[in-house]
């Protein structure tokens, strides 16, 4: 469960006291939002805005009246400003001493009764931090789409590299860790690179971000050949940079 995800879950014209009877107990989404530039995997992390430099995936709870996937893209739609995200549930982690056993949890208490103790007093507070079953979904955006929008209680949003993601509350690093496992399960089976890409690019960038998730690198006659064997890429034409090499084909995905 994300520590300050509670901005996504609730209305944002309401700010009383926080209504849990609202919610399906303890049930949780977190979210795993990747981003691709300059040949790097990115994922959207949250700064808290309180404790000592804590960080976090964006999250959130799920209402009485919607579905899972409803909450998800609700809540991916709520943090970047976007419609249509490719969105995927990858795992849920559900172990007995979620939360109740994180070296985080005594912080969220204290942290919450200093941000607003009318709004959650102990018996929200304990609602909060007790066990949650978290529902793993991870989300492809074209980064430079994305407007983030900052929750409740946190300071801002940052993109960063999947190589250097610090520290995060709970169990969150090893939810990333397992989104990126089945992003690289699925890049090929399901043909879902394209969403991380603009609209149009050339087979060397569709290179780069392999070789970003993959970790490894991949001769471009090879895969050029592979990739153009899938049929699903439109060729539109040479992208001309002024350049002495030769100018490379634009592509885009099939609609």
């Amino acid at each position: 469960m994300l520590t300050l995800c509670l901005v996504d879950s609730i209305d944002k014209r309401i700010m009383g006291k926080f209504q849990k009877e609202d919610y399906i107990a303890q049930l949780s989404i977190d979210c795993v939002i990747f981003g691709y530039k300059n040949k790097e995997l990115k994922v959207l992390i949250s700064k808290l805005s309180y404790g000592d430099n804590l960080w976090s995936l964006p999250g959130g709870y799920i209402l009485q009246t919607e579905s899972i996937d409803d909450a998800a893209s609700r809540i991916l739609r709520e943090r970047t400003g976007l419609d249509n995200i490719y969105l995927e549930q990858f795992k849920a982690f559900g172990g007995p001493d979620r939360i109740i056993g994180s070296e985080f949890r005594d912080l969220v208490r204290s942290g919450l009764r200093e941000f607003d103790p009318e709004r959650f007093d102990e018996e929200a507070i304990n609602w909060v931090t007790s066990r949650f079953v978290c529902i793993g979904y991870y989300a492809l955006v074209d980064l430079n789409k994305v407007d983030p929008k900052i929750g409740e209680f946190e300071e801002f949003l940052k993109w960063v590299s999947i190589e250097e993601l610090p520290k995060m509350t709970h169990d969150h690093n090893a939810i990333v860790t397992s989104a990126h496992k089945a992003l690289r399960q699925n890049l090929d089976e399901k043909l879902i690179w394209f969403n991380l890409l603009p609209d149009e690019f050339t087979m060397r960038e569709v290179k780069e971000l392999y070789e970003a998730v993959y970790d490894k690198e991949f001769p471009m006659n090879n895969f050029q050949k592979k990739i153009l064997g899938l049929q699903v890429l439109e060729r539109l034409g040479k992208k001309f940079t002024g350049a002495q090499n030769r100018a490379p084909y634009v592509y885009r995905f099939k609609k």
